[in-house]
């Protein structure tokens, strides 16, 4: 299944697949997936009855593996976060993450890793980052790059203000907990029970960019726009409740999508978490798709995919459970 949109200059019709423009070369190809979750334990569910397969999952990423080395003109890859589930036996967990990200090592290419809540549940920030190379400040997990003069990739980190991951006392831990002692009466904090619509966000597998993100957000893309440059934002959690659940939003998604309206060099935002995949365009033409999660593939299927950049579209050729989306914009 494709989901598409008609390209300028695209004659219409190509309804069976992805169609490359005509004599048009990518700027460049990148592989994507999201939420691999491997645990050496055997299947189980989510909490609302979804079927996870955790030892199979890291099988997944290596078939993804092998075929964006097959593929020979990918650029990098990029991994939407929670590589390992929060499942994890005790005392299993650093070696649960270095057996997945030596899977991501044999990659020909570089890796950008994101981080997500399970990442956090088995493992504090300061062994995360330096196992995944993650070269963030104080900490911190956001970052970008520009893998060509016409793009740049910005990837933030959606758990600034959390209260996992963080030491115990550490202050935006406590921010945290006082948030969503305000927002959640539930006594487990991971419950949404009784919190209605956009309010259902406010659990403690979510979490916020912090002032000094949102800052930094601003003014990176106050650069891109002067050098001219159209945008790819990644982050671990949704930022659109039309291609994401309630329960899956950053929690203020809302102050993040503000800051990215300013600009028009904003083109789409890319994201995990959600596990059951999906897609919008907003009000203002960005568009948004959260991945099909790795874990929730039985053994015969796949989740990952590549996506070739153009100047006027993003072309995301997905493998099996992830359906192709074309995204189309004004160069």
């Amino acid at each position: 299944m494709v989901n598409s949109g008609i390209c300028a200059g695209d004659a219409m019709g190509s309804i069976n697949g992805l169609v490359s423009p005509p004599g048009k070369r990518p700027l460049f190809s990148f592989g994507v997936i999201s939420d691999v979750q491997y645990a050496d334990i055997p299947d189980g569910h989510s909490f609302l009855g979804v079927p996870r397969y955790y030892r199979h999952s890291i099988h997944v990423l290596q078939r993804a593996v092998q075929k964006w080395n097959n593929h020979q003109n990918l650029n990098f890859v990029i991994n939407f976060g929670d590589i390992v589930d929060g499942k994890c036996p005790p005392g299993q967990s650093l070696d649960a993450v270095k057996k997945v990200n030596n899977e991501f090592q044999k990659i020909n290419g570089p890796v950008y890793h994101l981080i997500g809540n399970h990442c956090l549940y088995n493992l504090p920030r300061d062994k995360l980052l330096p196992l995944l190379k993650i070269q963030g400040l104080n900490g911190l997990a956001y970052y970008d790059f520009s893998p060509s003069p016409e793009y740049r990739i910005v990837v933030l980190d959606g758990y600034d203000i959390s209260a996992i991951g963080w030491p115990q006392g550490h202050s935006k831990t406590l921010q945290a907990l006082e948030f969503l002692e305000k927002k959640n009466p539930n006594s487990d904090k991971n419950s949404p029970s009784g919190l209605l619509g956009l309010d259902r966000r406010f659990v403690m597998f979510n979490g916020a960019v912090g002032r000094e993100q949102l800052e930094w957000l601003d003014g990176t893309l106050q650069d891109a726009t002067k050098l001219k440059q159209k945008v790819i934002v990644c982050c671990h959690l949704p930022l659109d409740v039309v291609a994401s659940s309630q329960e899956a939003l950053l929690w203020n998604y809302d102050e993040v999508m503000n800051v990215i309206h300013l600009y028009n060099c904003v083109k789409a935002c890319l994201s995990g978490h959600d596990h059951k995949g999906g897609y919008s365009v907003d009000s203002h033409g960005v568009h948004h798709r959260s991945f099909e999660a790795a874990l929730e593939c039985p053994p015969d299927r796949d989740a990952y995919g590549h996506i070739d950049v153009y100047d006027d579209r993003l072309l995301l050729f997905g493998t099996d459970r992830i359906q192709s989306t074309e995204m189309c914009f004004n160069p």
